[in-house]
């Protein structure tokens, strides 16, 4: 199974590039963040036309999350497990075939120590706690986590040091999360730096590699176990109006099936 998160940064603007990626790329499943599309107007049936269920929870012109998979999406929840009555529309869930899977998009923060920062720390505990409430034993926590859980995941360490997705606070936030029994599956395969999923669209940033690697496919210790491979599919933030995020993406396979090829061209980490 191919796991694939990506913050597409608006669904309806580059539901073009979407699916001429799903039907070049062929990945099992795929978790989109920032959709900004109510669900009235999701692809749904366009989806499927094009071999893909989807699951969706949005909302007009902000946020939204989405999961799209080749097969059956179970036991579907477009909230987090405590009930608390949040507008926005930051996460959904569904199991697909043993695996359970989150799409989630964490809060920007604004800035720190703002109400929105408070706001982006409080929604990490929640999130947690209902991450550690999930009886899978195969689970996988997907999207755009807005942090940058380390320096080696900013181009630029001195000068984001304390910044937000970089404040302390927030990484704390992030490595709690991982405590619960979450591997970041990148770093099971690639401990290098210069590896970033976003990049600013100002000053040329993409070009001169100064991003941030704010996004990331997280998976319990029995799933991160089965993944052989991983990466970021630098290629889909070149051309003509990409998303500022590239995607991410993890392969797992069963033990038996581990003569199964690692190499794929059509994902790769890219310079």
């Amino acid at each position: 199974m191919r796991i694939v998160s990506w913050n597409i940064n608006s669904l309806r603007k580059r539901q073009d590039r979407l699916f001429a990626w799903l039907e070049a790329t062929q990945p099992d499943v795929v978790c989109l963040q920032e959709t900004k599309c109510p669900d009235e107007q999701f692809p749904a049936l366009a989806l499927q036309a094009a071999g893909y269920r989807s699951a969706c929870h949005g909302e007009k012109s902000y946020n939204g999350v989405a999961i799209l998979a080749k097969s059956e999406l179970l036991d579907v929840r477009a909230s987090l497990c405590d009930q608390v009555t949040d507008a926005q529309a930051r996460v959904i869930s569904a199991t697909i075939g043993d695996v359970r899977v989150f799409s989630i998009y964490a809060p920007n923060g604004q800035a720190v120590g703002s109400p929105a920062y408070q706001y982006k720390l409080e929604w990490y505990r929640r999130l947690r706690d209902c991450i550690a409430k999930e009886k899978s034993s195969d689970l996988a926590v997907c999207g755009d986590f807005n942090v940058a859980p380390e320096d080696i995941d900013v181009y630029d360490p001195n000068l984001w040091r304390g910044a937000i997705m970089a404040s302390e606070g927030e990484r704390a936030a992030f490595q709690e999360l991982c405590k619960i029994g979450l591997r970041d599956t990148l770093r099971l395969h690639h401990k290098e730096g210069e590896l970033f999923s976003w990049w600013d669209y100002q000053m040329r940033a993409f070009e001169k590699n100064r991003g941030l690697r704010i996004d990331a496919v997280l998976a319990s210790e029995k799933l991160a176990a089965k993944c052989i491979a991983s990466g970021i599919d630098r290629e889909m933030r070149k051309g003509k109006e990409p998303s500022d995020h590239a995607p991410v993406w993890a392969e797992f396979v069963d033990k038996e099936n581990t003569e199964r090829s690692t190499s794929n061209a059509k994902f790769r980490i890219g310079r």
